[in-house]
């Protein structure tokens, strides 16, 4: 009786560590989605209205510091996203003292789970950049998109066609004549420009860059929510797990814009597509869903006219130092509760399966002070 007891006991045990392990990870990031934003989207449909991301259990807060600045941008806050290191405004997964840090894509490459970078603006821009590449400044997109191209990641899509083709060939952003989606090609990827071919391709690799540069978002380009389930298609069947990033980039190009409407459409769409990867886990049991974002964009505050109608107000073209939203799902989720750094989020991702990115030894959160850092209300 005891044997079957202890037999029993062992089973429950790795049920539970199978449970509370995933297999994969989603993490999403809203470019400059701050909680106005988020606001903005729910009453968009009326009070008492709920988004997809509501509906994950665990929430908190993110702070979102640069190693040089109160005020962060893209490139270092996707930086500590992807490598759990600060670094300074600009440098994508680069230290400040110029040293490559390992990001958790390409640890999770090379742990043998697929990999997956999906945004709606370029795929050089700064933040799915910092995913799989590194430069000391982000505006290095031809270095960037080079990186990309022999990266191995499993699905990259987004726009970004220029960087990638060659200076002779129209809408081409590239200083030379490399062709690096015909490169891609001999290495075994399957290379789309259209909705139609999302539709019907399969893996395991494939890049699809549907326009020269940031997604208009219009037809006939696919829809970020379709993006992100396509990613998921290609990348569930590797048994060994997968992560993937997915980015709604365009919505701190239109924030910075002030442009309401847009900002408010492209948060929508964006929560389309956490209710895409929402629906796979709950079906799938295994994946933890990540749902945050790099900084605040506009300081964007919601008031209503004498008649009640909602009333955006604006208090910079730039970004903010207020912390952004955190919500979880899946195995481990609770482990993203309360007020956390933006490292954290990497540092414990990674840790729950037992990786290493970043710099070897490094806590990647250095000290700061007020008189050490500099505030750039106009990062980007």
């Amino acid at each position: 009786m005891r044997k079957y007891a202890i037999v029993i006991l062992l089973v429950l045990a790795l049920a539970a560590s199978a449970i509370g392990a995933p297999r994969n990870i989603i993490l999403m990031i809203g470019d400059g989605m701050g909680l106005a934003h988020i606001a903005a989207a729910r009453l968009s449909s009326g009070p008492g209205s709920t988004l997809a991301m509501d509906s994950m259990p665990v929430s908190g807060f993110v702070t979102t510091y640069s190693a040089n600045a109160i005020i962060t941008d893209s490139a270092a806050a996707a930086t500590a996203y992807a490598t759990g290191t600060k670094t300074n405004n600009g440098m994508v997964a680069t230290a400040p003292s110029g040293q490559t840090l390992r990001t958790i894509v390409e640890a999770a490459r090379d742990f043998g789970k697929s990999t997956g970078i999906v945004t709606t603006t370029a795929v050089v821009d700064a933040t799915p950049a910092c995913f799989a590449s590194h430069a000391k400044a982000r505006s290095e997109g031809s270095a960037i998109a080079e990186q990309l191209a022999s990266s191995g990641v499993n699905v990259l899509f987004g726009g970004g066609r220029g960087q990638f083709i060659p200076k002779g060939e129209p809408t081409s952003a590239r200083p030379d004549d490399r062709n690096l989606l015909t490169e891609a090609a001999a290495k075994g990827y399957k290379v789309i420009s259209t909705s139609d071919e999302l539709r019907t391709v399969s893996g395991p690799r494939v890049i699809g860059l549907f326009a020269p540069g940031n997604l208009t978002e219009m037809a006939p380009e696919p829809p970020l929510s379709d993006l992100t389930t396509k990613a998921i298609e290609l990348l569930s069947p590797d048994k060994d797990g997968f992560f993937l990033m997915v980015e709604g980039g365009m919505i701190d190009k239109y924030a910075h814009g002030h442009d309401f409407d847009h900002t408010v459409r492209d948060t929508l769409e964006f929560d389309k597509a956490v209710a895409r990867a929402l629906d796979f886990a709950r079906r799938d049991k295994h994946t933890l869903v990540i749902v945050t974002a790099d900084h605040e964009t506009g300081g964007l505050t919601l008031l209503t006219d004498a008649a009640g109608a909602l009333q955006p107000m604006w208090s910079t073209g730039g970004h903010t130092a207020i912390p952004v939203a955190l919500y979880a799902f899946g195995p481990d989720a609770d482990q993203f509760a309360g007020l956390v750094d933006n490292t954290y989020v990497a540092n414990t991702m990674v840790a729950l399966w037992r990786l290493k990115i970043g710099l070897q030894g490094s806590t990647g959160i250095p000290t700061i002070s007020s008189s050490s850092v500099t505030a750039l209300p106009s990062a980007r």
